[in-house]
């Protein structure tokens, strides 16, 4: 029990598969975790086990939820259409309480496996406006799990680390590249089709285009 050890929430996308990259450069054994939520596009998981294997993790987990049991997404309800022009606001896009549920089950398999750091690609520049994507989102739950667990009560504290939370879309890419990361293996795409291919016009795939232009670097994206 002595290594370290780190629980990454692994999508398929850009920024988790950075996250890896660089939880990995600093020593952790990698245990990655994604969900099966009801999501549109489902061709993200098959890039996260991709990128998964690319990058030499401990174990992935797939956990099986039901989002789409509840709706309210353009990711989680097909009669939502998924916008392919900028809109102000938080974009229907948002998935109600998406990340606390998923950092909450990555906390409950961090207890077990030991591990006191938990990794997610949170992103607070080049992000879409979501409310749980804020860096006040991230200190509160870390708060919130040293509450909440055996291990925080007997001061084997978490942390919620967010590496990317200040970096824009072409930092975050150069660094990826510098770690390793291949980015042709991963899906941004909300409506990325069952082969993965990008749609090229959503909010995600204008971030994701956009960062590779800015760096500088050739886009990998497979379009449709």
């Amino acid at each position: 029990m002595s290594e370290k050890r780190a629980v990454i929430l692994l999508s398929g996308g850009l920024d988790s598969a950075t996250v890896v990259a660089l939880a990995r450069a600093e020593g952790y054994a990698c245990h990655t975790m994604s969900f099966d939520y009801g999501q549109r596009h489902r061709a993200e998981l098959q890039a996260a086990e991709r990128v998964a294997r690319q990058l030499g993790v401990m174990e992935h987990k797939v956990i099986g939820l039901n989002l789409n049991g509840i709706g309210g997404s353009a990711l989680t309800d097909t009669s939502i259409a998924v916008p392919e022009t900028p809109g102000e606001g938080i974009p229907v896009t948002y998935v109600p309480a998406r990340n606390t549920v998923f950092l909450s089950l990555a906390l409950g398999w961090a207890e077990v496996l030991g591990a006191r750091d938990i990794f997610i690609g949170v992103n607070a520049v080049d992000y879409s406006g979501y409310p749980d994507c804020r860096p006040e989102f991230i200190a509160a739950f870390e708060r919130m799990a040293n509450l909440a667990t055996k291990a925080g009560v007997e001061g084997q504290g978490f942390r919620i680390r967010a590496p990317l939370q200040s970096l824009s879309k072409a930092q975050i890419i150069q660094a990826g590249i510098s770690h390793g990361v291949d980015y042709a293996l991963t899906v941004s795409c909300y409506q990325a089709d069952d082969q993965g291919r990008a749609c090229g016009k959503c909010d995600s795939c204008r971030l994701r285009a956009a960062g590779f232009v800015a760096a500088g670097v050739p886009d990998p994206t497979h379009y449709a």
